[in-house]
């Protein structure tokens, strides 16, 4: 489904990405996993266009980036960002309906093509009507994926989509979409610099520092690298945090 081969991009004459070859698999959930400055979002808007490579190829289900319009392509491509971007002055329907209004979706269509999505993301029905400023965080986070899901694309790319929420709504819309996923069909290229997120969610990471692969496997086998020390000790993050809230919870327990 998308192809990097031999990837680079460069700012101000510094290589920030590259050179990145790899392959997603259709049906695979990716985690570009990385502390700040490791590349991971740049590599993520390489992919429906909105950065280009200064050498090397991207290609999305076969299709070289950039050699064809790109709007076509990027309604073949949902993107959701922890910013989330809802227009503040469209209720909630019709932002969701973004996408099929641009690919000239007749009104009955789309009326039920919003109503399916307030359904698969968890949304009350009577949600429509209401502003984005009229919901929880939680709410427009889920908008934002009904939005980017709106149009039927094969691929959704997620670059922090649920970093600015709190602890509980994140865990809930993490499993929710990923149920999603799975339901869909999708393919999924997510960013993250949360370690937990990416060891449950993702069935494959891919582990970026200074815009290379340090690590590429699934998250048991990037839980077992020894060989390079960056990838070890962000790995050894949560378990020790496991370890401690297992005790913590352990003298609850018998207290």
């Amino acid at each position: 489904m998308i192809a990097f081969d031999s990837v680079e991009k460069r700012f101000g004459g510094r290589t920030v990405v590259g050179p990145l070859t790899f392959e997603v698999g259709e049906g695979q959930f990716v985690a570009l996993l990385g502390g700040s400055g490791s590349g991971k979002t740049t590599t993520l808007k390489m992919i429906n266009g909105l950065v280009t490579p200064d050498a090397g190829v991207v290609r999305v289900e076969g299709a070289v980036v950039g050699a064809e319009p790109l709007p076509p392509l990027r309604r073949r491509i949902g993107y959701v960002f922890q910013e989330i971007g809802l227009l503040p002055h469209m209720t909630v329907a019709e932002n969701i309906a973004l996408g099929p209004r641009l690919a000239r979706w007749d009104r009955a269509r789309t009326t039920a093509r919003t109503a399916e999505l307030l359904e698969l993301t968890a949304l009350p029905a009577d949600i429509g009507p209401r502003l984005p400023a009229e919901l929880s965080g939680g709410q427009r986070q889920r908008v934002g994926v009904a939005r980017a899901l709106a149009a039927g694309p094969h691929v959704m790319l997620m670059d922090e989509p649920f970093g600015a929420l709190d602890p509980i709504t994140r865990d809930a819309l993490g499993r929710d979409y990923r149920a999603l996923h799975e339901s869909l069909g999708l393919t999924t290229v997510m960013v993250t610099h949360d370690v937990t997120e990416a060891l449950l969610l993702a069935d494959r990471i891919l582990v970026l520092g200074e815009g290379r692969i340090l690590a590429d496997g699934t998250p048991h086998e990037v839980m077992g690298v020894k060989d390079d020390a960056r990838v070890a000790a962000m790995m050894a993050t949560p378990v020790a945090q496991a370890r401690r809230l297992e005790a913590l919870a352990r003298g609850a327990a018998n207290g």
